[in-house]
């Protein structure tokens, strides 16, 4: 019987060893919060990029875009418009070269002609 009493006295007497109790939480509670912090975060992150003062950055985004398209049909016209310029310019050239060569011819063949003539 005594060494019963010692194992009872040594559990539950004045003399027991000192013993923390903590409270632990169940593993589908702590599971809930990860999943509550989860959740939020993307609620968060949503509201954030969805919602709230970033709706006229989607707006901007959306009126830049036909704006670029605008200056894009614009730039290839006038691209269009400088290659006619060019080959008109070239064109040109080629007939001015051509007519200043008749016309020397021209001015040869009245030389020719005057000096037959016996005129200066």
């Amino acid at each position: 019987m005594k060494p019963i009493r010692r194992n009872v006295r040594r559990h539950f007497g004045l003399t027991a060893k000192q013993v923390a109790v903590r409270t632990r939480w169940p593993w589908y509670f702590k599971f809930f919060l990860i999943f509550m912090f989860i959740s939020s975060g993307f609620l968060l992150a949503y509201w954030v990029l969805r919602g709230g003062e970033n709706a006229n950055i989607h707006e901007r985004v959306q009126q830049q875009a036909i704006e670029i398209k605008e200056l894009e049909a614009k730039l290839v016209g006038a691209q269009r418009e400088l290659q006619v310029e060019l080959a008109t310019k070239n064109n040109l050239a080629k007939e001015l070269a051509t007519v200043q060569d008749d016309n020397i011819k021209v001015k040869e063949e009245l030389l020719f002609y005057k000096s037959m003539l016996g005129r200066k």
